[in-house]
């Protein structure tokens, strides 16, 4: 079964389109990223995924029921940290996660061994009987972590999880998602590419309410470019057997667009001598850029 299904999914809001006929599908155990520029439509999918809105058109499912007509059922199965902080400030940390767990009908037993797992597992142990309103975004953001994983989800959703915090503690936050992978299925929104490239397996570019491009972040890549210099006639050779990679040729030097680099060098040899060459290795952003111009 698959741990979320997206059929046809549209959300109007009046007369504008915040998400325009979108489909994905997301395997169980993966930790699938929905990348996109403010405005793309991330949350907006998040949300009806999680049963907060519900679409105009087409059909979704989670943990394999309907969110229209299962939504309860939905809400069981899910854990959910948000873009803004939805913590009692008034309560200690081990007191929110508590309250948090007895909503789910944990027992006193299986609530005080998670609590402290959980404390530990987002280093909050010793702060965990002082009240939340003392926090630093940071650690509020780590405590919302643990609560949305606390009862065990069998999908987490994270939105923007990093939204805002500085760069040292973003990068804990990916620590501690990169530790919870494989326990549930996570579902994260993001508009930074470092941080989807670092943790999902596979991720779905949105912009302007459409999916522009879904795969892993490996094969989003742009194409290396490849500089080779060498005589007339091992050009003449390269272009013979690479002709439809050459992006410009001078004299003495061709430029080339590949997409596996690692397996292209070997048949290069096979075929001319090279004098001289320089790779130009492309990234994620390269990619996404083009995407959502």
């Amino acid at each position: 079964m698959k741990a979320v299904v997206v059929e046809n999914l549209v959300k109007d809001f009046g007369n504008f389109r915040a998400i325009d006929c979108v489909s994905f599908e997301v395997e169980e155990g993966e930790v699938f990223g929905i990348l996109g520029p403010n405005g793309a439509g991330k949350t907006t999918t998040i949300k009806i995924l999680i049963t907060l809105l519900k679409p105009t058109k087409g059909r979704a499912f989670v943990a394999g029921y309907d969110v229209l007509k299962s939504a309860s059922d939905v809400r069981k199965n899910i854990g959910v940290v948000f873009q803004e902080t939805t913590l009692e400030l008034e309560f200690t940390a081990r007191e929110n996660l508590d309250f948090h767990a007895r909503l789910y009908g944990m027992s006193k037993a299986e609530r005080e061994k998670r609590i402290e797992e959980m404390l530990n597992l987002v280093e909050l142990e010793s702060f965990s009987d002082k009240l939340v309103k003392t926090f630093s975004g940071g650690m509020k953001r780590r405590l919302e972590i643990a609560r949305g994983f606390l009862h065990n989800p069998k999908i987490l959703f994270l939105d923007e999880p990093t939204l805002g915090l500085d760069a040292k503690t973003r990068r804990k936050i990916w620590k501690y998602i990169e530790e919870l992978k494989g326990s549930s299925t996570i579902v994260l929104t993001t508009h930074y590419i470092e941080e989807a490239e670092k943790l999902c397996d596979r991720i779905v570019v949105m912009n302007k309410g459409k999916i522009v491009a879904m795969d892993s972040p490996k094969n989003l890549k742009a194409e290396d470019r490849v500089v080779i210099y060498s005589s007339k006639e091992d050009l003449d050779l390269i272009k013979k057997n690479f002709g439809s990679l050459i992006v410009s040729e001078d004299d003495g030097k061709v430029e080339l667009l590949v997409k596996d680099v690692e397996s292209f060098i070997p048949k290069l040899f096979e075929v001319a001598k090279v004098k001289e060459m320089s790779i130009k290795r492309s990234t994620l952003e390269d990619a996404y850029i083009k995407m959502v111009e």
